[in-house]
């Protein structure tokens, strides 16, 4: 049986009628949170020893020169070029008569000025070993199957390393940008959801590995790394201004205000449901970028010279945060990322061209992953192994009624 909208049409008006209802509320909050940013301004060293000092719940930014920066892009150069990873995957089914995955990972290099040209590739990479499957600690304590969340994380180090491939082909002195899409901040390996080897699998020995090679390509050749999101849902600048007007110096979340207290609303609330892109949309003009922050992500502790810095770019469209490497900012080719994605952003109709091509590359449809199981089932058959398969699994695939 299908959805029966006639029933979720009703508590569809109801969410929009209760958004509605605190939409005056938000806006009270967005002018609350626009003013604390113009006073903290004045005093951004303060307001950067009460981060490092506070013990929050909660990420926040790491500032640095300037809070409320609005600052214009560079003329386009004469030639440049642009290159692009995105990646699709088909995880692990228990469905099928193999355990396997696949990465497809899609690529775009695209070349602008006197000579412009274009190449769009896709590679895909089947993977079924027992090494492949597992990533297992070497002191022999346990494993974790390469399937989902992880499975995810090895398909961002495939962009990266594809990534720094292209860059290879790059002359010294090109006026280059190298973009991914989505973040380059392993969010998923942070905390305690993973043991130890696991990050140093995917971390040490993957992307981090990926980003050394991508650095010194940018030493010999003057390439910029970024990853682009669109559309971000972010609030560490907001909660550095959470930081700003607490009223403990310094602060800390777990012994002032526990989750648990009966106590009334906290001060930092008057922030709150307020997100990065909304601050930003406020405050910058098309075209303009805002200063530059630091992640405050615990994962940044194993990134070292590559931990993270981000910006945020308001493009004709929408506001994005644009992430890359520390280095990429001490090179000094920031002006270069900022104007270089704005100009792909336009381009490219509200999103980088490069990163947009690069994913129809990539991209596996429906009919793709029927047809790679339909060629697993008939290499299994020819080489007389046996395809079993779930009893669930048959009765979804065959219609009996």
């Amino acid at each position: 049986m299908s959805l029966d909208l006639n029933q979720v049409s009703g508590q569809i008006d109801g969410m929009a009628a209760s958004l509605k209802a605190e939409e005056e509320n938000w806006k009270r909050c967005l002018g609350r949170a626009l003013e604390i940013l113009q006073l903290q301004s004045a005093d951004v060293d303060s307001l950067r020893k009460k981060i490092e000092g506070s013990r929050t719940t909660w990420l926040v930014a790491g500032v640095s020169d300037e809070l409320a920066g609005n600052h214009r892009p560079l003329p386009c150069p004469t030639d440049f070029t642009v290159i692009a990873s995105d990646g699709s995957h088909i995880d692990v089914d228990r469905h099928s008569p193999a355990r396997c995955y696949l990465i497809n990972i899609g690529s775009a290099t695209l070349l602008y000025g006197q000579n412009p040209d274009a190449t769009l590739r896709s590679q895909p990479t089947l993977y079924a070993s027992k090494e492949d499957m597992t990533i297992v600690d070497p002191l022999g304590s346990g494993e974790q199957p390469v399937e989902g969340g992880l499975l995810g994380i090895k398909r961002a180090v495939s962009e990266c390393l594809a990534l720094a491939e292209l860059g290879e082909a790059l002359s010294p002195g090109s006026s280059a940008i190298a973009l991914l899409d989505g973040s380059l901040i392993m969010w998923g390996l942070g905390g305690r959801a993973y043991p130890e080897y696991i990050r140093t699998e995917l971390l040490k020995n993957g992307l981090l590995t990926a980003l050394d090679r991508t650095k010194e390509i940018s030493l010999r050749t003057g390439l910029a790394l970024a990853s682009y999101i669109s559309l971000p849902r972010s609030t560490e600048v907001v909660n550095a201004l959470r930081i700003a007007i607490c009223p403990y110096d310094p602060p800390d979340c777990d012994r002032h205000c526990p989750r648990n207290s009966p106590s009334s609303q906290r001060e930092c609330d008057a922030v709150a449901g307020i997100r990065d892109r909304d601050l930003f949309g406020t405050l910058l003009e098309p075209g303009e970028r805002s200063a530059t922050f630091a992640s405050g992500s615990s994962v940044m502790n194993y990134y070292g010279d590559h931990e993270i810095r981000f910006f945020y770019l308001k493009a004709d469209g929408e506001i994005a945060r644009v992430e890359f490497p520390r280095w990429v900012e001490e090179n000094g080719l920031i002006d270069l990322l900022h104007t270089l994605i704005l100009d792909q952003c336009r381009r490219g109709q509200g999103y980088p061209v490069a990163l947009s091509e690069s994913h129809e590359q990539a991209v596996v449809t429906g009919a793709d992953r029927e047809q790679f199981r339909h060629l697993i089932e008939l290499a299994l058959a020819e080489h007389r192994l046996l395809t079993i398969t779930s009893e669930k699994d048959r009765s979804k695939r065959t219609r009996w009624i």
